[in-house]
């Protein structure tokens, strides 16, 4: 390992040390969720392509993908710890630096997990029943670990990429929001932004051990998992318009119903995938790795999500 990358994992470190936050103590501070007020804001949201919704109900639905929105990140970060941790072993005898830095990483996930269980369980308190995340962490966890690692690497550079852009882009600039939703995502960005540059080293390390033939095979995989998210995004855009419906002030027609999956889909979509995809540093990172064919492959497999 050359010394820029030791000293990129060294600066990872420190950051951790710096940023560091207790749940309770830093985040909760004996508040509760004010349902007065938004959760996400609309740039994620994409609530105001629904202007016949009344203020009531656009806040409502806004909750319920803020609810989706914590748990999504619950679920993802099982997948990430684990290939965090499995990865970290690669510098047990080597790089004191970067096994530290990834043992920190994996322990921050893991907090992030417990925190999003905290999250779900205090919002379920201010919510009607019925609501659903069908989801099971450790089902979808397997499911991506079995991919190759450049794959999972991949796709964890690309969620913790879009989650420092959600913040810095849309929720800090809202003055709108719940405070408490808006500082849990303050203190997840934080931690996440030093996770962010180690996915990136640990990407580029697992690249530059593959041969073309293997790089080819782990593209595939690369879009397979991406074809899954999109299929639990729309399993859950489906359960969450229903929960809707179900408990909405309303009523909507026929027309509008759909409109309304259509409109939790696509914003789930721009949340999960596009977003992520789009993002300029994942672009590049990406884009240094992989042939033109395999840029086309990849672009005609995003197609039916990006429009």
């Amino acid at each position: 390992m050359n010394q820029t990358d030791t000293q990129r994992y060294a600066r990872c470190i420190e950051a951790s040390k710096r940023m560091r936050f207790d749940i309770e103590r830093d985040v909760i501070r004996g508040r509760s969720f004010d349902f007065t007020r938004k959760f996400l804001p609309d740039g994620l949201s994409k609530l105001d392509r629904l202007g016949f919704l009344g203020a009531d109900d656009r806040r409502l639905l806004g909750q319920i993908q803020g609810r989706t929105y914590a748990n999504i990140f619950g679920l993802v970060e099982r997948f990430i710890a684990a290939k965090v941790l499995e990865v970290s072993r690669d510098h047990s005898l080597g790089d004191q630096s970067a096994l530290e830095a990834l043992v920190r990483f994996s322990d921050e996930e893991i907090k992030h997990q417990e925190m999003f269980r905290r999250i779900e369980a205090m919002i379920a308190e201010g919510m009607p029943a019925g609501y659903r995340f069908a989801p099971e962490p450790n089902a979808v966890a397997q499911l991506v670990l079995a991919k190759s690692t450049w794959s999972v690497l991949a796709l964890t550079c690309h969620i913790e990429l879009f989650v420092l852009a959600h913040y810095r882009e849309s929720i800090d600039p809202d003055g709108e929001l719940s405070e408490l939703f808006k500082d849990v995502f303050l203190f997840h960005w934080r931690e996440e932004s030093q996770h962010a540059i180690l996915d990136e080293l640990e990407w580029q390390r697992e690249n530059a051990r593959l041969t073309a033939a293997q790089r080819d095979a782990a593209v595939d995989d690369l879009i397979a998992l991406v074809g899954a998210v999109d299929g639990l995004l729309q399993a859950q855009a489906k359960d969450d318009a229903g929960y809707f419906l179900a408990v909405c002030r309303g009523p909507y027609s026929a027309t509008q119903q759909q409109k309304i999956r259509d409109c939790l889909l696509a914003a789930y979509r721009w949340q999960y995938i596009v977003s992520g995809v789009q993002e300029p540093r994942f672009q590049k990172i990406l884009g240094g790795m992989i042939t033109e064919a395999q840029k086309a492959r990849i672009g005609a497999a995003l197609a039916p999500i990006l429009h």
